[in-house]
């Protein structure tokens, strides 16, 4: 004969009910600190803007986040806090005219200092995937090289 809802099941599915609801945790927050070299110290200030995926890559009104830096030094920092895991692209330019811009000549060539995650070799527009990296829920630092 089959015993159904005895006390000691319905303790046992409690028990492991809890325990799968203590010890599941959802996708954690990791930080990215970005720091962009060879900046030539000057006006404007460093915009370090921050995409998570391709759609609207390179144009920062379709940026997941936007920090700001002084181009008062050859380096700068920033830190993005508690970022969903996923895949995300920096690109860092100098805004030497504070027009909250990457100024380009003839629509294509950057006339002020500009960056990218991974620091890849471009020739034409910049990818997504070329500039991709993972944040997952550890702590990230990355350094990019900013190109006048």
């Amino acid at each position: 004969m089959f015993r159904f809802c005895t006390s000691q099941t319905i303790g046992l599915v409690h028990t492991a009910a809890v325990s799968l609801w203590l010890f599941a945790s959802p996708a954690q927050a990791g930080d990215l600190e970005v720091k962009a070299e060879h900046i030539t110290p000057g006006p404007g200030s460093i915009h370090v803007v921050l995409y998570r995926g391709a759609a609207g890559f390179r144009h920062e009104d379709h940026a997941f986040r936007v920090l700001k830096a002084p181009a008062s030094s050859v380096m700068a920092s920033v830190r993005f806090q508690a970022l969903p895991p996923g895949d995300y692209a920096v690109m860092v330019y100098h805004d030497a005219n504070s027009n909250d811009k990457l100024d380009l000549r003839f629509g294509m060539f950057p006339t002020e200092g500009w960056g990218l995650s991974n620091n890849p070799r471009v020739i034409g527009p910049p990818s997504f995937n070329a500039s991709k990296l993972t944040v997952d829920d550890q702590n990230r630092s990355i350094m990019i090289d900013l190109h006048y």
